[in-house]
């Protein structure tokens, strides 16, 4: 980037990372001011935290929306254990580590010499106050375009093994060597509503491959997947 560009917009790279370009980039940059540089500085009246009040609350609903659209045989404690994974504060502090946010974050001079510009609680309040402030820019479609382009890609990985997908890869084998696709079969659904155990069984040509357990169908039969998946190497 040139240096023109870097003077008319300082923020051209993070907006590029987000997805989404400010209308008024003065939002974004107190988004991006600390409470330490507000302490330190005469002539800035005020930090990004009421913003990461409101963008904790706006990533909230946009997670739960996206969760129950998505993940419809799922139960609450289900969908409560995926949205706690991917909104705490070491997963923001990640993809604000990703997106290079500490390299914008406005801090005051103790707190940027402390290592605040990787400090994980800093990441992930000026995170959460950027898509407070994105809400407030663009409304709540502005957070659903961060959203999709920050969240979606690390909860799609959250249902399978270290980044893997079970189903898809026994399907892919079943289909090469049988032409045929697995099924699945719930054994049992133990617990209350709301803390339920399930358990699976993943069937090949009628055969029981594999058998998992989980708090949801889907992590029940990833599970039982990757169960089949190993037996059917090792044959």
């Amino acid at each position: 980037m040139s240096l023109r560009s870097l003077l008319q917009n300082p923020f051209k790279d993070l907006e590029r990372a987000l997805g989404y370009r400010f209308r008024r980039r003065a939002r974004l940059e107190l988004a991006l001011t600390h409470p330490s540089f507000r302490h330190e500085a005469t002539d800035v009246p005020d930090d990004n935290q009421r913003l990461e009040f409101l963008g904790d609350a706006v990533l909230g609903m946009v997670v739960a929306d996206h969760l129950v659209a998505t993940h419809r045989e799922d139960a609450e404690g289900e969908l409560t254990r995926l949205r706690s994974q991917i909104a705490n504060t070491q997963a923001l502090a990640k993809i604000g580590k990703e997106i290079g946010l500490g390299d914008v974050l406005r801090l005051g001079r103790g707190e940027s010499q402390n290592g605040g510009a990787q400090r994980a609680g800093n990441l992930a309040d000026a995170l959460e106050a950027v898509i407070g402030a994105a809400y407030l820019d663009g409304g709540l479609k502005a957070a659903q375009k961060i959203f999709q382009k920050l969240f979606v890609p690390p909860l799609e990985k959250i249902n399978g093994t270290d980044g893997e997908n079970p189903k898809g890869n026994l399907q892919e084998l079943c289909q090469k060597l049988w032409k045929i696709n697995p099924e699945y079969r719930v054994v049992s659904a133990e617990g209350p509503a709301h803390a339920r155990t399930y358990t699976v069984e993943a069937l090949i040509r009628t055969e029981v491959y594999g058998t998992g357990t989980g708090p949801s169908k889907r992590t029940a039969e990833s599970v039982a997947a990757a169960a089949a998946l190993a037996r059917l190497r090792t044959e």
